[in-house]
């Protein structure tokens, strides 16, 4: 049995960059791990990054101390070319053998296919690890994928921080290797403050403990759980309930060795400013953690997380609430000013502001939203005065001093604008609430795991809103390539399939990816006739007249095409949706092959395959219905629309056509009324007859009457049975 021994390698820097630091750190561990398999040297499976502001680490247990034997086998010539006719050695055999390093005569022969040849079999002796080492320890740190190297010093060395010591054991003993200029050592570093001389690390097994001793967390699970605890218990002491989320933990994780929660608080006054626009400054300016009320609402109160345990937390605690003052401050002044101004008027300035150079402007695009809310809001059960309104204001916000200073409060502080807005007064109050709360609800979901928005206003809006972003995005060239998405339409039309089957809307989404593109189609026709009249000089002028000659030639093509596509990209977005609830991909791509207009009918299609499938028919059927399809698709001439009774002679096909009228007449109801789980459970009933068809029945008979009647037959069975989905894609 090999021996083994654990490895630990650690790099000391300063400190890190924040977002980059796991994924360095992840890097580190699997270029070490990608080193030692490349040279045959086992090690045990579980190991996890180690890391810190100031280190990236590397512990595996169980690591050969020896690398294997390698056996090796290089075929050389044939023998009739090797050997002459007195069985001496040709040139290239002598040539083979000078390669191998031996005699020819010790040569062994081995025999395939095209007859025996010379071979030569060698086995190396497997290095000792630690000699390994060095060159492991430069590969890995040269597959770290550094965002912005930095260089220090009198030398050509280059990483993402400057570095300062390196730890390299296997077992108890040093390692001799290099790094940066660096010489191994075992000698790590504790906390720069609180324990600012060497940390012996005995043998790698006690790094952890070491370090912990040394005043550094180095395991991040567990700095992030001192976090957690340490921010919860100062909360809990407030009487409220710290808001931890994560991104903001995972900073907070990489910036402290060994945390220390405070708890501070600030001015009731600031209250007054939305409390989106302060929690963004503490979350995302100051990474503190914000303390929260029993109601949910934010209090005066927050946490800071120190990197040191202060002899004087008071004076910690100062500095932390006199870094957040005159960002508070700040945020009040920009939420008094807009209120000053309120969002209508807000809203005049839209038309100086570009949205897309085809495009138009905002205003341009706020108007197009605001003309398809109204004309979706009767289907959605909505006032269409009221959704245009709404929609002409879901851009007024951008042009506030609080969304400029804080751009992810977009939709969030037009809410609060339109509440107090004057202009909005002629609105009753529950209008006014509605067309308030729609402003930010217009925005869900905001990420992936976002709830869609909670009012039918503000799914009306969220709806046209990305109906026309997907559409202008296509018809001005910017569809998604790659990872370049600029106009984020995947996330767009995922956002909009899911609104309309989470919010349970009936609405053809074909016809409304078509008037939307009509309508960006027009606004590129408007901005390239504007840009012709503004144009000065010949070449500007010959460019802008060129633009207007595509737009309107792309204006006045035939749509359908580009539609479809633009359809076909919403459908793709739903793959990965309903690969997340654990639809099989063969049970989506039965119903996207009927391309269904309605979202809310395609949900409804996926949820009756799902349970067809678990019918003990539906394999037996699904193949069936393939097979009916590739007969079909081979069959010379036009199959008859209907089929002829008098032309039914099998007891068999006389049989599945009595079948297949009986289930048309049991289904139709079910399936004009959307019940396809009731259709095609009835549908399942038919299988023995199909079964019995294809048993006793020839599809195609020399008589080209019964040929066509037993075809006619198949191709009415097979309408029903895709009547729900295409259920030949459940086949395997």
């Amino acid at each position: 049995m090999t021996d083994t021994a654990p490895l630990l390698i650690e790099l000391g820097t300063d400190e890190l960059p924040v977002a980059a630091l796991p994924g360095l750190a992840r890097a580190f561990l699997d270029g070490v791990r990608d080193a030692l398999t490349a040279r045959g040297i086992a090690f045990a499976e579980g190991a996890r990054p180690l890391y810190g502001p100031r280190r990236l680490a590397v512990l595996l247990d169980g690591v050969a101390t020896v690398q294997p034997d390698r056996a090796s086998e290089v075929l050389g010539p044939y023998v009739n070319i090797a050997l002459d006719a007195e069985g001496q050695p040709t040139r290239a055999l002598q040539g083979f053998a000078q390669k191998a390093g031996v005699d020819w005569s010790t040569l062994e022969r081995s025999t395939d296919q095209k007859g025996e040849r010379f071979v030569h079999r060698s086995v190396t002796t497997g290095a000792a690890t630690r000699d390994l080492l060095p060159e492991v320890l430069d590969e890995a740190i040269a597959a770290i994928p550094v965002p912005k190297a930095m260089r220090w010093g009198a030398h050509a060395h280059a990483f993402a921080r400057p570095v300062h010591w390196l730890v390299v054991l296997l077992g108890g003993d040093v390692v001799p290797a290099s790094a940066f200029g660096i010489a191994s050592d075992r000698m790590s570093r504790g906390h720069r403050f609180m324990h600012d001389r060497p940390a012996w690390i005995g043998a790698p097994g006690d790094y952890v403990d070491a370090l912990r001793g040394a005043k550094v967390l180095v395991d991040p699970e567990e700095r992030r759980a001192a976090i957690i605890s340490g921010v919860e218990a100062a909360a809990t002491k407030l009487g409220g309930t710290a808001r931890i989320e994560p991104g903001n933990l995972a900073q907070v994780e990489c910036l402290v060795e060994w945390p220390s929660a405070v708890a501070c608080s600030f001015d009731p006054g600031f209250l007054a400013v939305p409390q989106e626009a302060l929690v963004a400054t503490m979350e995302a300016n100051q990474k503190f953690f914000p303390v929260l009320g029993g109601d949910g609402r934010l209090t005066e109160h927050f946490i800071g997380v120190a990197n040191i345990a202060s002899r004087d937390e008071s004076e910690v605690r100062k500095g932390y609430e006199r870094v957040i003052r005159p960002r508070f401050a700040d945020a009040r002044f920009f939420f008094i000013e807009d209120m000053k101004q309120g969002l209508s008027a807000m809203n005049d300035g839209l038309a100086t502001v570009t949205y897309q150079a085809k495009l138009g402007s905002v205003a341009d695009k706020a108007a197009r939203v605001a003309a398809l809310a109204k004309a979706l809001a009767p289907a959605a059960g909505i006032d269409a005065a009221l959704a245009r309104q709404t929609a002409l204001l879901s851009k007024a916000d951008l042009q506030s001093r609080m969304v400029n200073e804080f751009p992810e409060l977009q939709g969030i502080a037009g809410r609060y604008y339109a509440i107090q807005d004057p202009a909005l007064a002629g609105l009753s109050p529950g209008d006014r609430e509605a067309l308030a709360n729609a402003l930010d609800e217009a925005w869900q979901p905001r990420g992936a795991g976002d709830a869609i928005a909670p009012s039918p206003l503000g799914r009306l809006l969220a709806i046209a809103e990305r109906i026309d972003t997907l559409a202008g995005g296509f018809a001005a060239g910017l569809k998604p390539t790659g990872n370049k998405d600029p106009f984020a339409l995947r996330r767009n039309a995922l956002a909009l399939a899911r609104t309309i089957i989470e919010g349970g809307l009936e609405l053809d989404v074909h016809g409304m990816l078509d008037s939307a593109r009509r309508l960006a189609l027009a606004a590129m026709v408007d901005t390239a006739d504007s840009a012709l009249a503004s144009a000065s000089g010949e070449k500007e002028q010959a460019r802008a007249r060129k633009s207007l000659e595509q737009a309107v030639a792309e204006r006045d093509a035939d749509q359908h095409s580009a539609v479809d596509e633009l359809y076909d990209f919403v459908i793709e977005r739903l793959r990965g949706y309903y690969a997340g609830r654990g639809v099989p991909v063969q049970q989506f791509n039965a119903v996207a092959a009927l391309r269904p207009a309605s979202l809310r009918d395609f949900d409804r299609r996926i949820d009756a395959i799902a349970s067809f499938a678990k019918l003990p028919e539906a394999e037996a059927l699904a193949a069936a219905d393939k097979r009916i399809r590739n007969i079909l698709r081979k069959a010379e001439g036009t199959v008859p629309d209907t089929v002829d009774p008098t032309l039914l002679h099998e007891p068999a096909e006389q049989a599945l056509a009595a079948a297949v009228e009986s289930a048309y007449a049991d289904t139709g109801a079910p399936l004009a009324a959307g019940n396809y789980g009731d259709a095609l459970a009835r549908l399942a009933r038919l299988r023995p007859q199909v079964d019995a068809f294809f048993d006793a029945v020839m599809v195609n008979a020399e008589d080209p009457a019964l040929r066509g009647n037993r075809l006619a037959l198949l191709q009415r069975l097979s309408s029903r049975l895709g009547s729900v989905a295409a259920i030949e894609h459940l086949s395997a």
